[in-house]
C-alpha cells in the first residue's frame, strides 16, 4: 500500500505504447473503487482493457480477444486465483507475451495463503521485485493493516467493501507500529 505499484505499471504501460506497442491493462473485478479505472494516489490513471472475476478464463480472453498485445500488465493481482497465475504463465510460454502483475504478498492478517492468487505468483514468477515505502514512523513498511473507523482490525475477510457507513482505510506499516497498534485493541 502506498509504494507506488500502480504508478509503475502505468509508467510500464507508457513505455510499451511510446515505442508503439500495444498492452492489455487489467484488473479483478472485486475492486470496485474507480470502476473500471487504474487511479494512483498521486493522480495519473487509466482505463482497464477489461475487468476480470474468478471465472475468467485469461489465457483463452486475452489469446482470443487481444491479439495484437505486447505485454499484460495486472492490477491488484493478490486478487488472482491460484488458476489464473497458471494461465498467465500459459500466456508468457505459449504466446511469448510477458506478464507483469503488481499486487501485495500478504493480506491485512499477515498471513501467507490469506491472498492465494499472490502465493502462487511467489512459487512460479520468473521475478519478483519489491517496491519499498515507508511506514508512518519512517522506517520501512511491509504489513498492509486494515483500520475500521480509525482503529486497527487484525481478523475479518479479505476483502471488505466499503458500505458508506464505515470508515475502511488500509495503511502500509512496519511491523512495530503494527505491534503497537495491535497492542492498544487488546487493551480495549
Amino acid at each position: 500500500m502506498g509504494c507506488g505499484k500502480t504508478m509503475q505499471l502505468l509508467q510500464v504501460a507508457f513505455n510499451y505504447e511510446e515505442r508503439g506497442h500495444q498492452v492489455c491493462v487489467i484488473k479483478p473485478a472485486t475492486d470496485t473503487k474507480n470502476g473500471t479505472k487504474i487511479l494512483t494516489r498521486i493522480g495519473p490513471e487509466r482505463e482497464t482493457d477489461f475487468c476480470f472475476d474468478k471465472s475468467t478464463d485469461l489465457f483463452q480472453k486475452i489469446s482470443q480477444e487481444y491479439p495484437d498485445i505486447r505485454c499484460v500488465l495486472v492490477d491488484e493481482a493478490q486478487f488472482l486465483t491460484p488458476a489464473q497465475v497458471d494461465q498467465l504463465m500459459q500466456i508468457t510460454i505459449d504466446l511469448d507475451i510477458p506478464v507483469m502483475a503488481y499486487g501485495l504478498r500478504l493480506n491485512f492478517r499477515r498471513e501467507d495463503g490469506g491472498f492465494e492468487g499472490a502465493t502462487r505468483l511467489l512459487q512460479i514468477a520468473h521475478d519478483i521485485e519489491e517496491l519499498k515505502t515507508i511506514c508512518e514512523c519512517g522506517r520501512k513498511a511491509t504489513y498492509n493493516a486494515r483500520f475500521l473507523d480509525g482503529k486497527l482490525v487484525a481478523d475479518g475477510p479479505d476483502i471488505l467493501i466499503d458500505d458508506g457507513k464505515s470508515k475502511i482505510e488500509y495503511r502500509a506499516i512496519c511491523p512495530a507500529c503494527y505491534e503497537r497498534y495491535l497492542k492498544n485493541v487488546h487493551r480495549n
